[in-house]
Parts: structure tokens; C-alpha cells; sequence
């Protein structure tokens, strides 16, 4: 989903962790591969599982869904856990690309996982996808810059931020916006919606400096930027150094996703993939991750476990009534050319 730290993520070529080893009798040990945001999981975490579970653990990473969805589709194979987005999980079940997932071999899954979060997945029951972490679309904001702040996507009309804001250059999280401004669905098809967004969007980026996401927050950190539309896992990274810097969810609502763990269907350890989701969701474990990562998981007991920093800022653990504003993006098929259409149409004029 997204770029997963205050830094630029690297896309690395080789595996980032351990290779094929030995036990000490000489036989080898099973090896479980995964295919990951870069830079999305703590190795500290990786090398305990690899002791304790007497494995290795082999990472490649990706830099988008597509990417990731590309490679398997022309035939990379010997993954056994994929971390794809709400969306791209959602289209890769309904093409068989991936495994049932088996909760009777998830106790802390079923102990722990955040059920106040279902509403918000596209796998409610967790019947082929767990959540690893959630990210919520919003505001980022320069509190000593910006004067009478309100927490609405009209704020990206206001002429005392002209050139000192972007939107994030993604045709749907920012048509997803400008429809739930419009009081419209986010996944909307309608053409009239559509227009509709298209026009606000325009507006806004009459005062917009940039469509941005990396570059946008580094803006932000730096006070060249005063106000952007952003993550709040990205937010939490940059407010942890710069505590002038606040993230809310507009009034208006927003969008919703996550990245989840999904075993392959073609994985040749299934027990090992199941064993490392459970382990994931140890509280411990989860926290431990948490505070490394600083994205949020939907986990009952690991989010009050995390470091106090990190779990008093206001964009760590969103408020139930400010998730129930969030809606996710779906994956619409056909309809997707309606969206390209309208992107390439703003972006042009």
C-alpha cells in the first residue's frame, strides 16, 4: 500500500534476510519466503521467529501492488506469505491465487484481532486474508503555521496556504476524497459523481503546489509544506520528530486500508506461513513490531504495550467514531477506466 517510512524505502535486489542454512544434523531447514513492503517489519522480530520456529526467513520486497500482482502473475513462484492491500487481496481470492486461511491454527488471531476493524475490511471474517497493519487517508498540518484550522478537505481552498500544500498523487484516494466531500460513495461509478469530483479536484489544484506522497511529507517536516493530504502511519513518523506537526480525519470522512498477510496458493509450507501470522499477533510481538514500523495493527492488547510516545499520539489509535468515517477502496474492474480517464483529465488541464 504504502511508503512505509519517514525515509524513501528501498527497493532491495537481493533477499534481505537469512539464506538456505543448515540444522546440525546436516539436514536443511524449511525456509519460509515472503514477498513484503520494503522496510515494513522489524528483523529483530524475523530473527526471534527464526529461533524459535529453527527456520529461516527469506524477504523479497515490492514497491507497489501492481508490481507485486505482475510478478506472480508471469509466473514467480515459492512464496509462501504475500502482503498485498485490501484491494489487490481482494482480486487475487477472486482470481485463486491464494489459500483459505485456517483459524484454527491462528489462536491469537482469534483472541486478539481488533473485531471494532471488520467493518472497515474487505475480509470481515478473515476467511483469506489476516491484517497486519491499517492505514487511514487524512490531513497533515503544521499547527504553528495554519490559523482557525478545521478538519475538512476544504481546507485545500484556503488562499493563505496557496503553494504551501499537496494532494497525494493517486487518482483514488484523491477522487475518494473530493466524492466523500461531495457526499458520495468513494467507490462511486457514477458519472455525474465522477464530473462532480473532477471539478472539485480541479479546484483544489489550483492551490495545490504538487500531487506528492514522499516528497510531500519531507515538505512538511521541513515547513516548506503547511498543510497535505497524507497517511497517518506516514504522519505518526514525521509528528514523533516534529510534534508541531497533526494528523486528523476530516469531517467529511475518508479512506481506509490495509496491508495483509496472505498465504500463496502455491506455498510450500502452509504450517510454517500459519505458525508466522500466529506468532505476528503475539502481543509482544505485535508491539514490539509497532514500535520499529510505527504503523498501526488492529490488535486488542499490543497497541496498549507499544511505547507511551508512540501510543499518545493522536494518530496512532484512531478513534472507533473517526474510523466509522473511513471507507475502503475497492477494486472496480471495468469501471476502473472511468477513474483513469478523470485522473488523466486533471493531471492534463
Amino acid at each position: 500500500m504504502k511508503k512505509h517510512s519517514f525515509l524513501s524505502r528501498l527497493v532491495f535486489a537481493l533477499p534481505v534476510l537469512s539464506l538456505l542454512g543448515l540444522t546440525a544434523c546436516g539436514e536443511p531447514k524449511e525456509t519460509l519466503r515472503i514477498y513484503n513492503w520494503g522496510d515494513y517489519i522489524s528483523e529483530e522480530v524475523l530473527r526471534q521467529f527464526e529461533k524459535e520456529f529453527n527456520c529461516n526467513v527469506q524477504i523479497d520486497v515490492f514497491d507497489s501492488n501492481e508490481a507485486m500482482y505482475a510478478k506472480l502473475k508471469a509466473g514467480a513462484s515459492g512464496y509462501d506469505i504475500l502482503v498485498p492491500s485490501s484491494y489487490m487481496a481482494k482480486l487475487m481470492q477472486s482470481q485463486d491465487m491464494l489459500s483459505p486461511i485456517d483459524l484454527e491454527q491462528l489462536p491469537n488471531v482469534k483472541t486478539y484481532f481488533d473485531r471494532s476493524y471488520a467493518t472497515l475490511s474487505l475480509d470481515p471474517e478473515l476467511a483469506y486474508s489476516v491484517p497486519y497493519f491499517v492505514s487511514f487517508t487524512g490531513i497533515g498540518y503544521e499547527t504553528t503555521r495554519i490559523t482557525d484550522f478545521k478538519p475538512t478537505w476544504h481546507m485545500f481552498e484556503r488562499e493563505d496556504i496557496h503553494r504551501r500544500c499537496s494532494l497525494l498523487n493517486d487518482q483514488r484516494e484523491v477522487m475518494g476524497c473530493a466524492l466523500r466531500t461531495l457526499g458520495h460513495d468513494v467507490n462511486s461509478t457514477n458519472p455525474d459523481h465522477i464530473e462532480a469530483a473532477v471539478a472539485l479536484v480541479k479546484n483544489w489544484k489550483q492551490n495545490i503546489a504538487k500531487f506528492e506522497v514522499d516528497d510531500a511529507k519531507r515538505a512538511l517536516a521541513s515547513g516548506e509544506f503547511f498543510l497535505i493530504q497524507t497517511y497517518n502511519g506516514d504522519m505518526l513518523q514525521v509528528s514523533m520528530e516534529k510534534p508541531t506537526v497533526a494528523f486528523v480525519i476530516p469531517e467529511e470522512g475518508s479512506t481506509v486500508t490495509f496491508d495483509n498477510f496472505v498465504i500463496h496458493k502455491n506455498s510450500a509450507n502452509p504450517t510454517l506461513a500459519h505458525a508466522f501470522i500466529n506468532f505476528m499477533y503475539r502481543p509482544e510481538v505485535s508491539a514490539a513490531n509497532m514500535d520499529e514500523i510505527m504503523y498501526v495493527a488492529p490488535h486488542t492488547e499490543a497497541v496498549n504495550l507499544v511505547d507511551e510516545k508512540l501510543r499518545t499520539n493522536p494518530a496512532f489509535n484512531i478513534p472507533e467514531a473517526e474510523r466509522a468515517r473511513c471507507s475502503p477502496l475497492r477494486d472496480l474492474g471495468e469501471e476502473n477506466i472511468r477513474y483513469i480517464k478523470a485522473w488523466d483529465r486533471i493531471r492534463a488541464e
